[in-house]
């Protein structure tokens, strides 16, 4: 249904989780995506293995999306490897869960640093290329949690929701050079990003989810796909919840 090809796609944190997902799905689809990770080699052996088929579609680099001097070193890489790109996911997030006034101020830092920061360091380098070429795809993933606050969960909350910000103003400086900037809002997927909770809250969350179930990577991915794609180029700063009516 959709033609990625010759358009190379980055996303963060695609070694696992959703940013695995969605980088599975745009393979199929014609697309080169350069994967970024953080630290776990094993997962991209894996991923490496998985998708041997499109091997020579697939390149992973280490990437600590929180520090400028190594995004920036990214960016030329990329530059220097394959000239240009076209679409950005911004998957690459981590939690500190605790309240508030227990939450220790690194972990703060943290959770801001790689889910905000990050983003705005890897939209800053984008949209130098993106103009030059009059195109681009920017896609966030941000999370119900910046929009509805969970208990335990100020800094993520914050970093989430400031990245929604962040799209929406930067959208309205790109729009006209032919560049999108949305987010993709996923609820409870069913990843390792969410193995620390008990069997006890995932029984309530589910409650509250009037699908009475956790989604897959998969679900994200096609809401993903169609916001990089030429379809939905009258879309930009806007958030795409898939969330199973959280």
């Amino acid at each position: 249904m959709y033609d990625f090809s010759n358009k190379i796609a980055v996303i963060t944190g695609a070694d696992r989780g959703i940013g695995k997902g969605i980088a599975e799905a745009f393979l199929p689809l014609g697309a080169k995506v350069i994967g970024t990770y953080h630290s776990n080699k094993n997962a991209v052996e894996k991923f490496y293995n998985k998708n041997k088929i499109y091997s020579q579609n697939v390149d992973f680099q280490q990437l600590d999306v929180s520090d400028y001097h190594q995004v920036e070193k990214f960016y030329h890489y990329l530059e220097s490897t394959y000239g240009t790109f076209h679409i950005l996911i911004n998957n690459s997030g981590i939690r500190k869960d605790a309240i508030l006034g227990m939450m220790k101020e690194p972990d703060w830092r943290r959770v801001l640093d790689v889910n905000l920061s990050g983003v705005f360091y890897m939209c800053k380098f984008a949209i130098r290329s993106f103009i030059s070429q009059k195109y681009g795809r920017i896609i966030n993933i941000t999370s119900p949690s910046g929009k509805i606050g969970f208990a335990g969960q100020a800094n993520y909350a914050a970093s989430k929701a400031g990245m929604v910000a962040l799209s929406k103003s930067l959208s309205k400086e790109v729009a006209k050079k032919g560049i999108t900037v949305n987010c993709v809002s996923p609820g409870f997927i069913d990843t390792e990003f969410i193995n620390d909770l008990s069997e006890e809250q995932r029984k309530n969350y589910r409650m509250n989810i009037p699908l009475k179930r956790f989604g897959t990577p998969q679900e994200v991915a096609w809401a993903v796909i169609f916001l990089a794609s030429k379809e939905a180029s009258y879309i930009t700063g806007t958030t795409l919840e898939v969330t199973g009516g959280l």
